[in-house]
């Protein structure tokens, strides 16, 4: 499915209605409630970070992996696999299958690239 089939209008949507899933979630919810103190700014960034990645935006500006980095506790495997399982959800409700797929397979290798990064801090910390 090429990109230009997505839009600034689904990201504008997809984002936050993710993430009021992710502050609802039992697991997730305590975690990222207590790492992001100005939802909407966070939201914000969250917006131009998928509109970088999906439509080659250039208008995120972060350091995702510093970020997460910071947040290494938590950044545990089924962790990483229940934010994927939301997301999945949230992107097949809200777009169609095609949509849904590409932002998915891009979700799959964010969350794998961080993961690794996330070890690889833990691995120099240890040494």
């Amino acid at each position: 499915m090429p990109d230009a089939e997505i839009s600034e209008v689904d990201i504008a949507r997809l984002v936050p209605a993710f993430y009021a899933r992710v502050r609802q979630d039992p697991v997730l919810g305590p975690i990222f409630d207590g790492a992001i103190h100005d939802w909407p700014e966070h939201l914000g960034k969250l917006q131009d970070f998928w509109s970088s990645v999906m439509l080659s935006s250039g208008r995120y500006k972060g350091q995702p992996m510093v970020a997460h980095v910071r947040q290494e506790t938590h950044m545990t495997a089924g962790n990483f696999g229940r934010w994927l399982e939301l997301w999945r959800e949230t992107t097949e409700e809200l777009l169609g299958p095609d949509k849904a797929q590409a932002f998915q397979a891009k979700a799959d290798r964010i969350a794998e690239s961080l993961q690794l990064g996330v070890q690889f801090h833990r691995n120099r910390r240890a040494a």
